[in-house]
């Protein structure tokens, strides 16, 4: 079975950055798209990135231009560079693999505080 395990969350003031990772193990994700979602207090889960096995991104409205997803293949790792940081970014921050069966990792805390 596949295992998603993220990593890089933590608090991190207004204006700062963080770098989230994604590695999976088990399987190989070449083929697949991976996401990066969000659940806020209070919120429903939310898109905020994918990217497509050929490197294609959509991005929610409200990171873009501030997060970028990327991906190395090579390590099966997915990444999210997270810039400008607002306290509205808050939240559990989840790695997902897409396809018939969704697979989700147990998430990774981003607190954006002053």
């Amino acid at each position: 079975q596949v295992q998603l395990v993220e990593s890089g969350g933590g608090l991190v003031q207004p204006g700062g950055s963080l770098r989230l990772s994604c590695a999976a193990s088990g399987s190989i994700f070449r083929a697949y798209t991976m996401g990066w979602y969000r659940q806020a207090p209070g919120k429903q889960r939310e898109l905020v990135a994918t990217i497509t096995s050929g490197g294609s991104t959509v991005y929610a409205d409200s990171v873009k231009g501030r997060f970028t997803i990327s991906r190395d293949n090579a390590k099966n790792t997915v990444y999210l560079h997270m810039n400008s940081l607002k306290p509205e970014d808050t939240a559990v921050y989840y790695c997902s693999r897409r396809g018939t069966f969704n697979i989700w990792g147990q998430g990774t805390q981003v607190t954006v505080s002053s």
